[in-house]
């Protein structure tokens, strides 16, 4: 039963976090292996380093989704502990992707995709979204791939 790479990586930041006594980088590392060994338990299966990037991704537009309505409700309190959350997620993801890098990802799907009008969205998203994942968020350049395709 062997972890994936960045399975392996968490795994180790969580004992480094221990050691240093980090409480709020501790607890948002732990809910990450958490929610990982969650689907690993359901799924019966050992997941990868794209699947670990998955989960990522999803935790931390969940709390970019918090953040906003904690924000909205004006609770700053608790939108300060999702935004340091936040930051801790982010250290166990790919780099971002430069706006001029996505652009560039999107002519490429979608002239591969042969995408010529907004009902071929679809087919440009199957080739865009693995190329973005933990990249970028993939709402904002759907709304990137809806405005080229309906022009």
């Amino acid at each position: 039963m062997s972890d994936s790479g960045l399975k392996a990586t968490i795994t180790s930041a969580m004992k480094e976090s221990m050691r240093a006594r980090d409480k709020v980088r501790l607890g948002t590392i732990r809910l990450m292996l958490s929610e990982i060994k969650r689907i690993e338990v359901d799924e019966r299966i050992e997941l990868d380093d794209v699947r670990v990037l998955a989960v990522l991704d999803k935790m931390l537009k969940q709390r970019r989704d918090s953040i906003a309505q904690y924000e909205a409700a004006d609770r700053q309190d608790l939108a300060d502990v999702e935004i340091a959350e936040v930051a801790v997620i982010e250290t166990f993801l790919p780099t971002a992707l430069t706006e001029q890098e996505i652009l560039e990802l999107l002519d490429d799907a979608i002239s591969s995709s042969g995408a010529d009008s907004i009902r071929d969205m679809g087919k440009v998203m199957a080739v865009l979204k693995p190329q973005l994942q933990g990249r970028a968020d993939v709402a904002s350049v759907s709304q990137l791939v809806k405005k080229r395709l309906s022009n």
